[in-house]
């Protein structure tokens, strides 16, 4: 469960730094792992971002102090992070439905969003397949970019980039050099946060022994011990409820956490939105 007890600390330094400038690298270091590790995990497990997660509880809290009457406005949008009143008006009426000079009429409500509390689910009515696997490195080539995650980013740029290699064939490209070790497409995600911070790497390419085609990138796929789970289903749905499986209830329980080293969507021939389409992903994992 240390995993549950380091990710609580992180929504704690959250929490105590509402008033302050918050650092998503420090929080991170409180969850015992990377920003993007971090920003990801805490998405799976809550259904928001930490920037939307931040900016509710700020709001929430500016807007009681509002209630009480005792605050002016230019003051808590300064106490709560925004650069000028007009900025926090904006966000205020998106949560609140009205200004903040009219919080305090006795018919406004507040939107009031509680502190999260992470807790694990123990469920095991359905099994989750995998197996650990130790495997030499091997060489990708494919279709590389560097995409932002700040705001949840990602979740928008990657799977625009699906649709546009699918659209143009180039996936097809992809799929016609994969004689390597492992087989079909990979959707591979590299952390860089450490030299920059809120970026990844994200691949679309397939493991391959041949020359690096002039269209594409090669990409490294260091040695490692991998966590690998057999994914089920339609995508992208069965993929995303893998990931959050993974991440609520596998490392939770497990006597493993996430290693150093790319993430691998791995992705094999046949119709993806077939109910018996079997995909797998490869998390880099050690004791």
């Amino acid at each position: 469960m240390k995993g549950i007890e380091t990710m609580q600390k992180a929504l704690q330094y959250l929490e105590s730094h509402l008033k302050k400038d918050i650092s998503v690298k420090e929080a991170a270091r409180e969850a015992c792992l990377s920003p993007f590790q971090f920003q990801r995990t805490f998405h799976l497990l809550t259904g928001t971002t930490v920037m939307e997660y931040i900016r509710r509880r700020r709001l929430t809290l500016a807007a009681l102090e509002l209630k009480q009457g005792n605050t002016r406005v230019i003051d808590a949008a300064y106490r709560y992070g925004y650069e000028s009143p007009e900025s926090f008006t904006r966000a205020f009426r998106k949560q609140h439905g009205c200004p903040p000079r009219d919080i305090r009429l006795p018919e406004r409500k507040v939107t009031v969003y509680n502190p999260l509390v992470i807790q694990v689910t123990i469920k095991g009515a359905e099994p989750m397949k995998f197996h650990i696997e130790e495997k030499e490195g091997f060489k990708a080539v494919g279709v590389k970019r560097e995409i932002s995650c700040l705001h949840g980013e990602n979740l928008k740029k990657i799977p625009e980039m699906w649709v546009e290699l699918n659209t143009d064939g180039t996936v097809e490209e992809i799929a016609a050099v994969n004689n390597g070790p492992v087989r079909g497409i990979l959707g591979i995600c590299e952390d860089r946060s450490d030299e920059k911070e809120g970026v990844i790497d994200y691949s679309i390419a397939a493991a391959s022994v041949n020359e690096v085609p002039a269209s594409m990138t090669s990409i490294s796929i260091p040695k490692a011990v991998w966590a690998v789970f057999e994914v089920k289903g339609p995508m992208p749905q069965a993929m995303q409820e893998k990931w959050e499986r993974i991440y609520s209830e596998w490392f939770p329980s497990s006597r493993y956490t996430q290693a150093p080293g790319p993430e691998l969507e791995v992705y094999p021939e046949g119709n993806p939105y077939s109910n018996d389409y079997s995909s797998e992903i490869w998390i880099p994992v050690q004791k």
